[in-house]
Formats: C-alpha cells, sequence, structure tokens
C-alpha cells in the first residue's frame, strides 16, 4: 500500500505541474489547446486516486484526522504531494 501511495502521489504531484508549467501555457499563450485535454484528464485521474488512496491509507494507519487534513491540502498546492512524501510517506518505507 505504501509503495502504491507513494507512486501516486508523485505521480499526481508531476501531472499537476506539468498541468500548470506546460498545458496552461500552450493553451492560453500558443493557443494549442490539445495538450491541455489529455494533460487534464490524467491529472484528473490521478488526483482522484490520490484522494481516495489518502482515505485509505489514513484509515490503515489509524493517523488523527489533521493528518489526513494535511494529505488532502497537499494535494491542493504545487509540490504538496513531493512535501508528504518526503516528510510523512519516506520514513516508513524502513
Amino acid at each position: 500500500m505504501l509503495t502504491s501511495f507513494r507512486i501516486t502521489a508523485v505521480l499526481e504531484g508531476i501531472s499537476y505541474l506539468a498541468l500548470f508549467a506546460v498545458s496552461m501555457p500552450l493553451k492560453y499563450l500558443a493557443e494549442i489547446p490539445e495538450p491541455n485535454k489529455y494533460i487534464g484528464y490524467a491529472h484528473g485521474f490521478l488526483f482522484i486516486a490520490y484522494i481516495i488512496l489518502a482515505i485509505v491509507f489514513w484509515m490503515e494507519k489509524k493517523w488523527n484526522i489533521k493528518r489526513l487534513a494535511v494529505l488532502i491540502i497537499a494535494s491542493l498546492l504545487p509540490f504538496g504531494t513531493f512535501y508528504v512524501d518526503r516528510r510523512y510517506l519516506e520514513p516508513l518505507k524502513s
């Protein structure tokens, strides 16, 4: 479960950054909307997967509600899922 959640967290973070740093400028500055559609679909899927896995992982670890809030808020912030991976998930792998 930990490995799946970590991979999803990193992929969700990458898709979020790709959406803002690559596809949004292409759509609005270069008037090329196609990449935004596909990156948006990928990000949407990864976002939902991240939220579901965060809730399942939170219940499995029996963490407090504050930790769940951190996991969910991190998905809304650029680089947030990378922070969660480094701060909360990486120490669990040992």
